[in-house]
């Protein structure tokens, strides 16, 4: 369920900056882990302090829209346990290996399936009204954090670019390689900027992901430009990510630099990597188990114990009629 915050403790209830720092290690390790409690335990035991002091810019002009009721993980938490594999297959090592990552200039090529296809400068996307968003984060390896994004909802940039009547999916791109089948006119860092190599990381880049366009112009999609009222660290997917928060976290694809419409279903990531057990929608549903672990409970980062999954991350009453009439057994 969602709230508006009403009173100034209310809005107290969120950890300030200064507690907040870190974030992503484990899809190898669920390999070998295979539990939530080895996932928790890591997160204590291994993970070092922040490389160094993060500064970001401040977002001015956040709405606060919509709000998971309860308290958010602290900065430090969300920064310094990160899964971004093209910096590292290693959690506590993302921050470290993504922290000279050039993110300035920036753009987002849309096109595909639209009347008017764009290009969008970073500037530009911050010049869209920002809202806060207190959404709940739900790893397929089970863990799980609450996270204060700001960003605004996808279908603005949509809206802008006018989908055809044949566009039915929405795909996603993440930066890789500046020089690699960009259109001329798009500006971007040249290079990798740090990042590892597919053979190191174990699946193939640029990462690619995709919603039915249903999805991506829902209003809790959001393209995320920052979070505690700052602009996104690296290691958390800068300058923009996608965030979709009911489906698993792998989902909601990182430094995004082209978005096309397409009439088809577009190849997703970690499908290609393992078809058997990666689908499209990779909604988050409690009954459904991973062929190599329950998804039954979570471990929420900064607890001990466990608590139960929420079909659709507790946004069932938001989302679920988008799959009337579906199996959601067989559409993991």
């Amino acid at each position: 369920m969602t709230f508006e915050p009403e009173t100034m403790q209310e809005k107290e209830k969120i950890t300030p900056e200064h507690v907040y720092l870190n974030r992503r290690n484990f899809i190898r390790a669920g390999l070998v882990a295979g539990s939530t409690f080895a996932t928790g335990l890591a997160y204590r035991v291994f993970n070092p302090p922040p490389p160094k002091e993060i500064a970001t810019a401040e977002i001015k002009d956040v709405k606060t829209t919509v709000w998971a009721a309860e308290k958010p993980n602290s900065f430090e938490e969300i920064t310094s346990y990160n899964n971004f594999y093209e910096f590292s297959t290693s959690k506590t090592e993302v921050a470290r290996a993504a922290a000279d990552f050039v993110t300035r200039p920036w753009t987002i090529e849309v096109g595909g399936l639209v009347d008017r296809p764009r290009v969008f400068a970073i500037d530009e996307l911050l010049s869209f009204q920002q809202e806060e968003r207190v959404y709940r984060f739900r790893c397929v390896e089970g863990w799980s954090m609450v996270i204060p994004w700001i960003g605004f909802p996808v279908r603005r940039i949509l809206d802008e670019v006018v989908p055809t009547s044949e566009a039915k999916y929405v795909a996603f791109e993440t930066f890789y390689d500046g020089k690699t089948g960009m259109n001329p006119d798009v500006k971007l860092p040249e290079g990798r900027n740090g990042m590892q190599s597919s053979l190191f990381a174990g699946i193939d880049f640029p990462y690619v992901e995709g919603l039915r366009l249903d999805e991506a112009m829902h209003d809790l999609t959001i393209i995320a430009t920052g979070l505690y009222g700052k602009q996104l660290p690296n290691q958390n997917g800068a300058p923009v990510r996608l965030v979709v928060p009911w489906k698993y976290g792998f989902k909601s694809i990182k430094s995004v630099v082209r978005i096309t419409l397409t009439d088809r279903e577009p190849p997703t990531t970690w499908n290609i990597a393992s078809p058997t057990e990666y689908g499209f929608y990779s909604n988050v549903n409690p009954n459904v188990a991973h062929p190599r672990w329950s998804q039954a409970t979570e471990r929420r980062i900064g607890e001990f114990g466990t608590r139960p999954t929420l079909l659709f991350n507790g946004y069932e009453d938001q989302v679920a009629h988008l799959y009337d009439g579906m199996d959601l057994r067989k559409k993991f």
